[in-house]
């Protein structure tokens, strides 16, 4: 069972305790007085907790968040006076550098119930936002203020929150990622265009190689009629289609997108025995086949279409030696928790092993995260502060580039092409989120229902140098 599930199991166990000692105190309630009064508590109980506590967060928002960056990382000297952020006479920050401002957030009363963020202005303007209740080391993305402060017009000020302590600026000074040949490894479908569409769409040549169909969780589709195989399977090649096709909208050429078509959620189990096939879980098929139909060339898992892991190594190598990407971008073996993303990331490094042709730069991305569902919080189009993460014996280099707002427009149509993210939310959860509207300030992405929308559809893309 993987960290991400052991939390959210001791988070829904958590819960069930906590309702079952409110209906006790409920019932008691009740003896005595007016009999409506324990529903009428339960629905204001309820609706609160929908408001302000459903949120899937497995740390405590006072916790500081523990990051360390690699030796000798510039830091460059500023002091934040009355909301002005200022560096110190003479600092020169490189072009185009990933700037991290660390420091201290404390929450107001009412970022209790509101989401606390913090504005950016004097330059280009910025809204990036935290935990309700936060009270801790927190970490600002200021990569696109590098003019408004080398001009001293940078200005912070929280809303909901107080800004506290003399802060700490990190510069990264940035790798040669853009206008180079990039290869970006999606573990599913729509996994390269959430993390690197706006990377991928500027690339002098970009390749998207997508490992599996995504076919199982097909309950949109047995709606349709059909039974758990036909529905799986539709939903596959679905899928396939949109791995292929959706990066043309980027101008990507056909020649040089991917489908392995290996099964989803099987790749842990194909990882433990490489020579083992592994079928699918809900399509009744042993056979990648079926859903590498559109491929432009043919790959070694072709001659006999085994699920195995060896096959995938075979395939991987094969692109890595006709592509020669420069730059790799593949899950981050730490940050993204799912166990598809993190063999994808095994994966990519066992077939470079030995191969004549080695890239120059490997950036990780997390399109999920262990600690906290709702990252990157706040509104669609605004910043992407950093993480949580309380791992400080392992450095992290940040990459942040910017993505303007008509390729924000651009990748959110990517995204809407995806016949994954186009289903509605269930009930229970468009309920959430307008009890949220009301009563938490919490808006949605005008691009889609999708949670992706408002968490993809952002000015920066961050990554993480490898």
């Amino acid at each position: 069972m993987s960290r991400k599930q052991q939390l959210l199991r001791r988070h829904r166990r958590n819960k069930r305790v906590g309702l079952l000692l409110a209906l006790v105190v409920l019932v008691s309630l009740g003896v005595g007085v007016a009999w409506w009064l324990p529903l009428v508590l339960a629905v204001l109980g309820w609706i609160a907790h929908e408001a302000w506590f459903a949120d899937h967060l497995f740390y405590s928002p006072r916790d500081d968040y523990q990051y360390s960056f690699p030796p000798f990382t510039q830091q460059p000297k500023v002091h934040l006076k009355a909301g002005r952020l200022r560096l110190d006479e003479g600092v020169i920050l490189d072009d185009g550098a990933t700037l991290i401002l660390a420091l201290r957030i404390k929450s107001t009363w009412l970022g209790r119930f509101i989401d606390p963020l913090v504005e950016l202005s004097g330059g280009e303007r910025d809204l990036q936002t935290f935990e309700r209740g936060v009270n801790g080391l927190r970490y600002l993305n200021l990569s696109e203020q590098s003019p408004a402060l080398s001009r001293g017009e940078l200005r912070l000020r929280g809303r909901h929150c107080r800004l506290l302590g003399e802060p700490t600026l990190w510069s990264f000074t940035p790798p040669p990622v853009q206008h180079q040949r990039v290869m970006v490894i999606a573990p599913h479908a729509d996994d390269a265009e959430l993390a690197a569409y706006g990377l991928y769409s500027q690339a002098d040549e970009a390749w998207i190689v997508t490992l599996t169909a995504g076919e199982i969780e097909a309950g949109h589709y047995r709606k349709m009629g059909l039974d758990s195989v036909e529905a799986a399977r539709l939903k596959g090649r679905l899928r396939a289609w949109d791995s292929i096709a959706v990066p043309r909208w980027a101008g990507v050429p056909e020649a040089h997108c991917v489908q392995l078509g290996y099964f989803c959620l099987q790749l842990a189990a194909m990882q433990a025995a490489p020579s083992q096939p592994q079928g699918s879980r809900e399509a009744g098929l042993s056979d990648t086949r079926l859903f590498r139909q559109l491929n432009p060339f043919a790959l070694p898992g072709d001659d006999d279409g085994a699920p195995t892991w060896n096959n995938l190594l075979a395939d991987l190598r094969e692109l890595l030696l006709r592509a020669r990407p420069e730059v790799i971008v593949l899950p981050h073996p730490t940050l993204d928790p799912h166990p598809d993303h993190l063999c994808a990331h095994h994966a990519v490094l066992q077939a470079l092993e030995g191969l004549d042709w080695q890239p120059t730069t490997l950036l990780g991305y997390a399109n999920h995260l262990h600690d906290n569902d709702r990252w990157p919080m706040g509104d669609a189009g605004a910043g992407i502060a950093l993480p949580p993460y309380f791992d400080p014996a392992r450095p992290m280099h940040p990459v942040s580039l910017p993505l303007v707002l008509s390729g924000q427009r651009d990748k959110a149509m990517a995204l809407g092409m995806m016949h994954d993210l186009q289903p509605r939310a269930p009930f229970k959860r468009r309920l959430r989120r307008g009890i949220q509207r009301l009563l938490a300030g919490r808006t949605g992405s005008a691009y889609g229902e999708n949670e992706f929308f408002r968490k993809a559809v952002r000015r920066h893309e961050l990554f993480w140098r490898l």
